[in-house]
């Protein structure tokens, strides 16, 4: 079992769920409908293959939150179809927020297709909505373990902070809460969305590595 860990980090992200028309809100942190979205995008996937799109929905997400960013609400008008008249929207992003996304496989070959996928991406990549570029590094590898081990075992990208952390979930299990995130068709004639069920765990960071005995000033 490996886990793929994918650094989220933008002047500007956009995680919707469940906004729809004139008011597009984010959520506080990534969504597996987004994150697949962009690894098929890295592996050149078109909207309507349903078939490829499985094979990426079937693999365990989850989330740790490095920092939460700050809401950014744009508002702006637009144009009907017949140009005629313009209406107001509203387009909901956060603002420096980071966050470190593993993606979990016993399958090792297609996780290593996709970090070489995100490495050279067929489509250009973005964090949720198309003005949202990511910053480099984007991919941070594949490491041994599970999604959960890595994510708490990964050094932090934020060092002082107390982290969330949300994973995909046993719905049987207590304190999971369910999610309508997981994408069944990108196709845009007809996108459809599943549910799955999420736990949050929290983490707190240290604030500088561990002590050791080397003291630099010893050889002056």
């Amino acid at each position: 079992m490996a886990t793929l860990l994918l650094r989220l980090a933008a002047p500007l992200q956009a995680w919707g769920a469940d906004s729809k028309f004139e008011t597009r809100k984010t959520g506080r942190e990534p969504t597996k409908s987004g994150v697949i979205g962009l690894l098929a995008a890295a592996l050149g996937l078109r909207r309507d293959e349903r078939e490829a799109l499985l094979r990426l929905t079937g693999l365990r997400f989850g989330v740790r939150v490095e920092r939460e960013g700050q809401l950014l609400v744009d508002y702006h008008t637009a144009k009907t179809q017949d140009e005629k008249t313009s209406y107001v929207t509203y387009r909901h992003y956060l603002q420096d927020a980071v966050f470190l996304a593993g993606i979990e496989s016993e399958d090792a070959a297609l996780l290593q297709q996709l970090q070489q996928a995100l490495l050279h991406p067929a489509f250009p990549l973005y964090l949720g909505r198309r003005c949202c570029p990511p910053t480099l590094p984007l991919c941070l590898g594949v490491r041994p373990g599970s999604l959960q081990e890595v994510l708490q075992a990964e050094p932090p990208l934020c060092p002082g902070r107390q982290s969330r952390i949300l994973l995909d979930a046993d719905p049987l299990k207590p304190g999971t809460a369910p999610q309508r995130d997981v994408p069944v068709s990108f196709d845009p004639h007809h996108r459809q969305y599943g549910y799955r069920s999420v736990r949050e765990l929290w983490q707190k960071v240290p604030d500088s590595p561990e002590k050791t005995e080397h003291d630099p000033f010893r050889e002056l």
